[in-house]
C-alpha cells in the first residue's frame, strides 16, 4: 500500500508538471526570446525533467523492494542446496556436537518454518525475507550439528539414521522455501492452502531428528553441558571430600591414661564427636544430592544454563563446599586440639561454623524440594543429626584438656577453589574473638574480685 501510494504520488507531480509546461508552450507561441513568457516555458521544462526523474527513482526504488524478498528466497534455496550437497561429501564436521546439540538445533528449524507460514500468508517482502535469512541460518547449523553428533554413534545404522534424518528435515524445508517463492511470484489460493501440508513435513522431519538424537544417546548417557548434572558432580565431590575427612579422622588414637575408666575421656570425646559430624555431614550432602536429582527427574530443573533454576543449582552447591570446607577444618582442629597443639576454642569455633553452613545448605534445599518426599525427610534428619553432633563437640570440647598424641599428625583433604582460603579466614577471625571474650571474662572476674577485697578492709 505504501508502495502503491508513493507511485500515485509521483505520476500525479510528473501530470502536474507536464500541465504547467504545455500551458508555458501556449504562452510563449509566437514570442521573441527575450520575451518573460520564454523564462518561463524553461523553468517549467525543467520542472518537468525534475519530477520525471523523481518518477524514475520511484519507481525502482518500489521494484527494489518488491524484489528482495524474492531474492533472499532464490538465494537460501540455493545456499540450503549447496549445504546438503556438503553434507553428503566426506568433508569433516565443521563444529564438534553430541546428541543434545543437535536436539537444540532442531528449534532453530521450528521456529523459521513457523515465520515462513506466516510469511507466506502474508505476502509481505520484509516477513519472506526475514524468513529467508532465519532458515538459512537454520538450516546450516542442523546440518553441521547432526553430521558432527553422526560421527559418535555407536554403529552404523545409527550414524546412518541420523544423517538420513538431518538431510530430509533440511530438505523438507527447502520444498516449503520454494513453495513460498512460487507464492510470491504468482498468488493463489490454492498453492497458500498446501503451506500447512508442507510445514507439517517439516514438522515430522524434525521429530525424526530427535530421535534419532535420542538413539545416539544410547543407555547410561549424560550431558556434561546440564547444568544440573554439573550440580550434582559437585555435590557428590563435596560428600567425598567430607568421607575422606572422616576417613582421616578415624585413623586418629587419643593417648591412653594408665587409668581403668570404662568412660571416655576428653580426648576420645572429642574425636568421636568429630566422627559423628563428619558422619553426618556426609550423610546430609549425600541427601542434598539426591533432593536435588529428585527434582531434575520430576523436570522441576530446567537444563538451560543461565536460567533461574540453574542458579539454583550452583547456590546450592555453593552451600555444600562450605559444609565440605567447615568438616574438614573441624577434622583439622580436633587434631591439633587433641595434640595439645591448640585450645578448644577452636574447635568450638570450627563445629559453630559447621552448624552454620549445614543450615545454609537446608535452606538451599528447602527453596526447590518437595516437603513430603522421602527425599527430604532423610534431609531434614541429617541436618538434625549434624546440629546434635556439633552441640555434643562443643559440650566435650568445653571439658577437654589439650593433651598431645603419639601418632603422626594427618593432613585433611584439600578443598577446590577458593572456598577453604576465605573460610580459614574466617575461622582465624572468629577464633580471635572467642579468644579476646574470654580474656573479657578473666578481666571482668579479676576487677571483680579486686573490688571485693578494697570493700573488705
Amino acid at each position: 500500500m505504501e508502495a502503491q501510494l508513493l507511485l500515485l504520488t509521483a505520476v500525479k507531480d510528473v501530470a502536474a508538471s507536464l500541465g504547467n509546461l504545455i500551458g508555458s508552450t501556449r504562452q510563449a507561441s509566437g514570442k521573441s526570446v527575450q520575451d518573460p513568457s520564454m523564462e518561463r516555458l524553461k523553468a517549467s521544462a525543467k520542472g518537468m525533467v525534475a519530477k520525471v526523474s523523481t518518477m524514475l527513482k520511484t519507481v525502482k526504488n518500489v521494484e527494489d523492494e518488491a524484489g528482495r524478498g524474492v531474492r533472499s528466497l532464490e538465494n537460501t534455496i540455493d545456499s540450503i542446496e549447496a549445504d546438503l550437497i556438503e553434507y553428503a561429501s566426506d568433508r569433516p564436521a565443521k563444529v564438534e556436537a553430541g546428541p543434545e546439540d543437535l536436539i537444540r538445533s532442531t528449534k532453530g528449524i521450528t521456529l523459521a518454518s513457523a515465520k515462513a507460514v506466516a510469511a507466506g500468508n502474508s505476502g509481505k517482502q520484509v516477513d519472506v525475507s526475514a524468513c529467508a535469512n532465519l532458515g538459512r541460518k537454520a538450516v546450516s547449523e542442523l546440518l553441521d550439528t547432526c553430521k558432527a553428533a553422526a560421527l559418535g554413534a555407536d554403529n552404523e545404522a545409527d550414524r546412518t539414521r541420523a544423517m538420513s534424518a538431518g538431510r530430509d528435515c533440511a530438505t523438507a524445508f527447502k520444498s516449503l522455501l520454494e513453495l513460498i517463492h512460487q507464492i510470491i511470484l504468482k498468488p493463489s489460493a490454492d498453492k497458500k492452502a498446501k503451506l500447512p501440508a508442507f510445514s507439517k513435513e517439516v514438522a515430522n522431519g524434525v521429530g525424526e531428528v530427535v530421535q534419532a538424537a535420542e538413539v545416539l544417546k544410547g543407555e547410561g548417557w549424560v550431558d556434561t553441558k546440564d547444568p544440573n548434572i554439573i550440580a550434582e558432580t559437585e555435590l557428590l565431590q563435596a560428600a567425598a571430600s567430607i568421607e575422606a575427612a572422616a576417613k582421616k579422622l578415624s585413623e586418629l588414637r587419643p593417648r591412653r591414661t594408665a587409668a581403668a575408666d570404662e568412660s571416655l575421656n576428653f580426648e576420645e570425646q572429642i574425636l568421636e564427636a568429630a566422627k559423628n559430624i563428619a558422619s553426618a555431614t556426609s550423610a546430609l550432602v549425600r541427601s542434598a544430592t539426591a533432593a536435588q536429582r529428585e527434582l531434575v527427574a520430576q523436570g522441576k530443573l530446567s537444563s538451560a544454563p543461565r536460567s533461574e533454576d540453574s542458579q539454583w543449582s550452583e547456590g546450592l552447591v555453593s552451600a555444600a563446599k562450605l559444609v565440605a570446607a567447615a568438616t574438614s577444618n573441624l577434622c583439622e582442629s580436633a587434631n591439633l586440639v587433641v595434640m595439645g597443639q591448640a585450645k578448644e576454642d577452636k574447635l568450638i569455633t570450627a563445629a559453630k561454623a559447621v552448624a552454620s553452613s549445614t543450615a545454609q545448605l537446608l535452606i538451599s534445599c528447602q527453596v526447590k524440594a518437595d516437603a513430603r518426599s522421602e527425599n527430604n525427610r532423610r534431609l531434614q534428619m541429617a541436618g538434625a543429626a549434624v546440629k546434635k553432633a556439633t552441640e555434643t563437640l562443643v559440650k566435650a570440647a568445653q571439658q577437654a584438656s589439650a593433651n598431645a598424641i603419639e601418632d603422626e599428625p594427618f593432613m585433611k583433604p584439600k578443598v577446590k577453589g577458593k572456598v577453604m582460603e576465605g573460610f580459614r579466614k574466617e575461622l582465624e577471625m572468629q577464633e580471635e574473638i572467642a579468644k579476646k571474650m574470654r580474656e573479657l571474662e578473666r578481666a571482668k572476674e579479676h576487677l571483680t574480685k579486686i573490688r571485693r577485697e578494697r570493700a573488705g578492709h
